[in-house]
Order: C-alpha cells, then sequence, then structure tokens
C-alpha cells in the first residue's frame, strides 16, 4: 500500500529541507523533483553523520535520522555518552510534524483518558523542527518511564544541548534540545520561510 502525503506533509518537508539548504525550490507543498533530489541529499548526508559518529541501537537510528543534521551529530554524541556512562538507554523520539504534536497534546486532555504528556500545541515544540529528541532508559531490558536515571543522564551533557529537566515549569526530563538561543516563535517563523534556525 502507498503511502499517500498531504500538500501539509509535503510543505512541513520542504520547509525541513530548505532550512539545512538541501531543497532549492519553491514552498509550495507540490512533490517534483528538486523534492526527490533533498531528500537524497538528506539520506545520503545523515549516512555520513552515522558513518563519521557511528550508529548505535535500530531504535535510536530511526528517530535520529528524522533530526536536522546538526541536531544529529549533537544527538549521537550525547547518547554515546550516556551509554559511556553506563546507562542503558535509546532515543524514542525525534521530528514530529504539526498534526503530529497537535495529537499528542490532546492526550489528557478534551475527555481523553491518561496524564498530559506535552504542553505544546502543533508548530510549538522543538520536535516540529528537527532539533529535539526524548530517550528513555532501561534497565536489564526493561523500559523505566519514571526513574532518578533521568536526572542523572541530565547531568551528562555535550555542547550545545540543552535539558528538558532544567524547565522551570512542565519540567520534561527525558527531552533534550539543540540550543539555539531563540524563542519558539522566533525558530517556527524560520522554519517556514525554510531559513536555518541554529547556531
Amino acid at each position: 500500500m502507498s503511502l499517500i502525503l498531504s500538500k501539509d506533509d509535503i510543505l512541513f518537508s520542504q520547509r525541513f529541507l530548505k532550512a539545512s539548504e538541501f531543497y532549492t525550490g519553491k514552498l509550495d507543498g507540490l512533490w517534483g523533483k528538486k523534492t526527490d533530489a533533498a531528500i537524497e541529499a538528506f539520506d545520503a548526508e545523515t549516512a555520513q553523520i552515522a558513518k563519521r559518529y557511528g550508529t548505535v541501537d535500530s531504535r535510536s537510528e530511526m528517530q535520529i535520522a528524522t533530526l536536522q543534521p546538526r541536531a544529529q551529530e549533537n544527538a549521537r554524541l550525547f547518547l554515546k555518552k550516556l551509554i559511556e556512562s553506563g546507562f542503558e538507554v535509546k532515543i524514542i523520539s525525534g521530528t514530529r510534524t504539526y498534526a503530529e504534536q497537535e495529537q499528542l497534546y490532546r492526550k489528557g486532555r478534551f475527555g481523553t483518558k491518561g496524564p498530559k504528556v506535552t504542553n505544546a500545541r502543533g508548530g510549538r515544540s522543538n520536535h516540529n523542527f528537527g532539533i529535539a529528541w526524548d530517550i528513555a532508559i532501561f534497565r536489564n531490558g526493561k523500559y523505566l518511564p519514571d526513574s532518578p536515571l533521568y536526572d542523572e543522564a541530565g547531568t551528562v551533557m555535550v555542547e550545545g544541548v540543552e535539558w528538558g529537566g532544567n524547565w522551570k515549569t512542565f519540567k520534561d526530563r527525558p527531552h533534550y534540545q539543540l540550543a539555539t538561543g531563540l524563542t519558539i516563535t522566533k525558530v517556527r517563523e524560520l522554519f517556514e520561510k525554510g531559513k536555518p534556525y541554529w547556531l
């Protein structure tokens, strides 16, 4: 069965790829040769980054490959540093579209069961721009959804990365992102214009 992409999905991809200078066409939400070429160039760069920094587990690899190249580098450095520090850890979430973020925002709200998992609506999370990732910590192969180990992991940092556990409201201990020095509003503005939004 073929994957059917909406115009919004294609536009999201074009913005993402244009910001890192892989896509050179118009931000029109129409799939064409330039979009194909940009995807191929992005995939080639992703493969080079994996070769340069080394690969990890398959689940983490799948999520890292959704990030902007700069974030891929930082995420790999960070994950390897955690592993070398003795953590059993994987990256379980990377880039999300606005629609995916909005769906996540609805959890625990509007009559849905379960706890709230994010305060960020679609277009208001750094996950939406390919510069954020979430980790999961395990012990003997068992996932630990809540553990003091997340606080310990937050002390194992690499330059240029911010930890959600340092936030003043809605601390997000599994969350890490590139430090851009920009507000989320400015990041979104640059993303939607297809311009870089990282240092």
